[in-house]
C-alpha cells in the first residue's frame, strides 16, 4: 500500500505540473491557434506519464486488477476533465481530419505534437524514477528503468485485432457521446476505457493509441518495430476507420431506409 500511496503521489504531481503548465500556456498566449498545439503537447505528455505510472505499478508492483482499473477509471476522468479539448490520440486527429473539422495542417501538427510529447514522457520518467520515491521505483531501477518483456501476449494478427477491436469500440463511443447528458459524458468515456482495458488488457495492454502505445511499449524487447506498428499503429487506424465507416455511411443508411419505411407503414395504415 506504500508503494500505491507513493505512485499515486507521483501521479497527482504529473497531473499539477500539467494543469499549471497548461494554465501558464492559456494565460501567456492569446493566439488561439498556437495554443492548441501548446495544449495538445503538454496533455499528451500527461496521458504518457501518468500511464507510465500506472503500467509500472501493474507490472512491477503486482496490483490487484480491481485496484488497477479503479485507477485506471479515476485517471481517465481527471484526463476528460482537464484535457481542455486536446485530442492526445493520432487516430483520433485523423477521424477529425476525415470528417473535414480539421485541416491537413493542423491535423499534421497536432500529431507532431503528440508523438514529441510522447517522446518526452519516455525520456522524463525514468528522471522521475531515479529518485526513487518508493521501492517500487527502486526495484524498477534495478532493471534500468527498462521494459523486460514484450506487452504482446498473443500472435501478431490477434494483437492487431484486439487493438483494431478497442479502437473501434472507442470510437464509436465518442462519436456518440453527444447522446448522453453533458454531466456524464466524461464518466461514461472513462468507464468504456477501463471495460477496453479490462477486456483487452491481458493480451495487447488495450493501448488503442498509437502516441501512447509509442512511448510506454515499443521501447519493450520482445517484437520489433515493424510488429508493434501492425498491432498498435495499424490496428487503431483501421478500427477508427471501421468506426467512421459504421457512424457516417451504414448507420445513416440503415437509419434513413427505416425511417423511410416507416413513414410508409404509417402512411398506408392512414388510408385504410
Amino acid at each position: 500500500m506504500s508503494d500505491l500511496s507513493v505512485s499515486l503521489s507521483v501521479l497527482l504531481g504529473i497531473v499539477v505540473f500539467s494543469e499549471v503548465a497548461r494554465r501558464t500556456v492559456l494565460y501567456l498566449l492569446s493566439n488561439r491557434d498556437r495554443s492548441v498545439y501548446a495544449l495538445e503537447l503538454i496533455s499528451t505528455f500527461q496521458l504518457c506519464a501518468c500511464t507510465h505510472e500506472l503500467k509500472l505499478l501493474a507490472e512491477v508492483g503486482g496490483l490487484e486488477p480491481r485496484i488497477g482499473l479503479t485507477c485506471t477509471y479515476v485517471i481517465s476522468v481527471v484526463h476528460g476533465l482537464s484535457f481542455h479539448g486536446a485530442i492526445c490520440n493520432p487516430t483520433g486527429v485523423l477521424d477529425q481530419l476525415c470528417r473535414g473539422t480539421l485541416t491537413h495542417r493542423s491535423a499534421l501538427a497536432r500529431i507532431s505534437c503528440q508523438l514529441i510529447a510522447a517522446a518526452l514522457a519516455r525520456g522524463a520518467m525514468p528522471h522521475a524514477w531515479a529518485l526513487s520515491p518508493s521501492d517500487l521505483h527502486a526495484r524498477h531501477g534495478s532493471t534500468g528503468f527498462k521494459c523486460t518483456r514484450s506487452p504482446v501476449n498473443a500472435s501478431l494478427l490477434q494483437a492487431a485485432a484486439v487493438e483494431l477491436g478497442c479502437a473501434f469500440v472507442m470510437h464509436t463511443a465518442v462519436s456518440n457521446v453527444h447522446k448522453v447528458h453533458e454531466l456524464y459524458r466524461v464518466p461514461a468515456i472513462a468507464a468504456v476505457i477501463t471495460t477496453l482495458v479490462y477486456a483487452g488488457g491481458h493480451m495487447t495492454g488495450a493501448v488503442f493509441n498509437p502516441a501512447l502505445a509509442f512511448s510506454i511499449l515499443f521501447p519493450c524487447p520482445g517484437n520489433t518495430f515493424t510488429e508493434y506498428s501492425v498491432v498498435y499503429w495499424l490496428g487503431p487506424t483501421l478500427g477508427m476507420i471501421a468506426s467512421l465507416l459504421l457512424c457516417e455511411k451504414v448507420m445513416p443508411v440503415v437509419l434513413g431506409k427505416s425511417t423511410v419505411s416507416n413513414s410508409n407503414g404509417l402512411q398506408r395504415r392512414k388510408i385504410k
